[in-house]
């Protein structure tokens, strides 16, 4: 494996806070709403965070596992981004969709009026893109259709209106691999992740801390995804690995079939698997932290500076 160059520690552009008055534009740029139910709901949401909500015109179109057409969604998505009376852009749900329409993107009205842009999960190659390309901070966290609990409000409103630190100490999380790193906060679903390996907006993870979630994942596939990464020669210089929730499957790959005289057969976990990356490449790791599929998340704002304290279970967002 070829070492890359070491290149200046920086963060990524911060984009505008949002005010009480923030329009902010709902689109679906994945996979469809189950409903219109949904649409409801995430409308619900916006208006309790006191912003106007600006549907997209596609936001309930069905193409399949799509929410329409890539030109549905491309438009819907790029119409709000040159929209200079849109604050900010929350993404409906996500599934699989966006790495579709990366190229069609509007890079260009990006980076002249950057805005918020918010979700997880299929959104996380959205993000990816759009901090490649402009170098902005985005943000992983809840989609609009979400539940909103009382943890994960306090931790969004908090990166978005406030510019505070949202994240801290994870007393449920563990450590994996001791010791305090700081980088420029990347990531999001792995899947994803490893899916852009080779692209144009494959994540740059030269001195960044790696949080990384994911979701109906048995270990086995897990461990393939890391191995991707660490073949790619991606995690060459990693400050640090910060793995999220896993709500993964227990299915395992069926192991021969032993004798009644043979030993139990020990399962691989999830901690062997990340503890095998961070002794490879010495650095701190940390699982269990309150990111991905789950209802109480941080929102994270991705290209940001950050700390990890893996002996203290800590992740500070410089503000």
């Amino acid at each position: 494996m070829t070492d890359q160059k070491i290149v200046p520690l920086h963060s990524f552009a911060p984009v505008q806070r949002l005010s009480g008055a923030a329009r902010v534009a709902l689109i679906a740029p994945s996979s469809p709403l189950i409903s219109a139910t949904d649409l409801e709901h995430a409308i619900e949401n916006v208006h309790q965070f006191g912003w106007t909500p600006v549907v997209g015109d596609h936001v309930l179109v069905r193409d399949g596992y799509l929410a329409g057409t890539d030109t549905q969604r491309l438009d819907d998505l790029n119409r709000a981004l040159r929209d200079d009376t849109v604050d900010a852009i929350w993404c409906l749900r996500g599934g699989y969709g966006v790495t579709r329409i990366l190229d069609g993107i509007a890079y260009d009205a990006v980076r002249r009026h950057p805005k918020p842009i918010i979700g997880y999960s299929d959104i996380t190659a959205l993000h990816a893109a759009v901090g490649r390309e402009c170098e902005i901070v985005t943000y992983h966290g809840p989609t609009a259709r979400s539940t909103i609990t009382p943890f994960s409000r306090n931790s969004f409103e908090r990166a978005l209106v406030f510019g505070e630190d949202p994240c801290g100490t994870s007393h449920s999380a563990r450590t994996i691999r001791a010791g305090t790193a700081r980088g420029r906060v990347m990531g999001g679903n792995l899947a994803l992740v490893a899916a852009l390996v080779g692209t144009r907006y494959a994540l740059d993870l030269r001195q960044a801390i790696l949080v990384l979630e994911d979701v109906n994942e048995p270990i086995y596939r897990i461990d393939r995804m890391l191995r991707q990464l660490w073949m790619s020669g991606a995690l060459v210089n990693l400050a640090a690995l910060a793995f999220g929730q896993c709500t993964a499957s227990d299915e395992d790959i069926p192991a021969a079939e032993a004798s009644s005289s043979s030993p139990p057969e020990r399962r691989r976990t999830l901690d062997d698997v990340l503890r095998e990356v961070a002794d490879s490449f010495n650095i701190p790791c940390v699982a269990g932290l309150p990111i991905g599929h789950v209802d109480d998340q941080w929102t994270l704002p991705l290209g940001s500076l950050a700390t990890l304290d893996a002996d203290t279970l800590t992740l500070t967002i410089d503000s």
